[in-house]
């Protein structure tokens, strides 16, 4: 760890990637949980601590990884990776790596975990290779899926971008494309998939049909009732005392997923 980091600092690099993988246990039987997170916490503050020692200011990014090997994994996801650096008083040095095809065994899209890293400020790069969806092990493809990309670009847009992380392949071959000439076409194609994902989701955010269902289906929270419970103005029983007032309950619109799949279509 300590040399890695020199090397880092070094060669000018801008992040440093924890790919874990290998915390958690097979059995609680003969694991003190708690006390190994402590010394995953500690661990990581003594990176903090060298880093800053060498002059190394880059983010720290914690790759999320399930199961393979382990039955359990403290950095299963993202959620779970984002509540261990704030318990540890991480969060001002550590952001999320997310991966697709890690998501994948997670149970996530991958849009999902780059939302939930986007919306709490602790997105940092992208881990950009898929996996197959009928295997329950990491193949590190490359992808090809417009609508992942497009997917994924529309989340990067939403939250601004993740410089100085960006969208990194792991350049090796595999069982199926073993020959370099695969690594070529490999990232060509994902360059290419990601490219278009681009432009397709700019495009679908300039029309803005897809942005303002979302909020028109969200505006009750910006006026009367709602925005008092938003803003912490309305308990329970000023609630109870609004429905009794009021009678019955208003009917909610449809979330109109289809639709909103065909919109995406459309644009693909």
């Amino acid at each position: 760890m300590k040399k890695c980091l020199e090397v880092t600092k070094e060669l000018g690099g801008q992040n440093y990637v924890f790919w874990g993988g290998r915390e958690g246990y097979q059995t609680l039987l003969n694991t003190d949980m708690k006390r190994e997170l402590d010394h995953l916490g500690r661990f990581f503050h003594m990176a903090v601590d060298y880093a800053d020692s060498i002059g190394f200011d880059g983010t720290f990014l914690i790759e999320p990884k399930p199961k393979e090997p382990t039955k359990c994994q403290y950095d299963s996801d993202a959620a779970a990776c984002i509540n261990f650096l704030r318990a540890y008083d991480l969060t001002d040095r550590f952001k999320i790596n997310i991966e697709t095809n890690h998501a994948t065994l997670a149970g996530h899209e991958m849009v999902h975990e780059l939302e939930y890293a986007g919306h709490q400020g602790l997105l940092g790069s992208v881990d950009a290779n898929t996996g197959d969806l009928l295997l329950g092990w990491d193949t590190d493809q490359f992808p090809t899926n417009y609508y992942l990309t497009t997917g994924v670009m529309l989340a990067l847009l939403r939250h601004g971008g993740i410089a100085p992380g960006g969208l990194n392949f792991d350049a090796k071959v595999r069982r199926e494309s073993f020959e370099p000439i695969d690594l070529f076409h490999a990232h060509v194609g994902g360059m290419d998939a990601f490219a278009a994902g681009l432009g397709i989701a700019a495009a679908i955010r300039a029309d803005g049909d897809l942005q303002r269902f979302v909020d028109e289906r969200y505006a009750s929270w910006n006026a009367g009732i709602g925005a008092d419970i938003e803003a912490g103005k309305a308990d329970f029983a000023a609630l109870e005392a609004y429905m009794l007032e009021k009678g019955e309950i208003a009917p909610n619109p449809s979330g109109r997923q289809e639709m909103l799949e065909n919109l995406v279509n459309r644009f693909i």
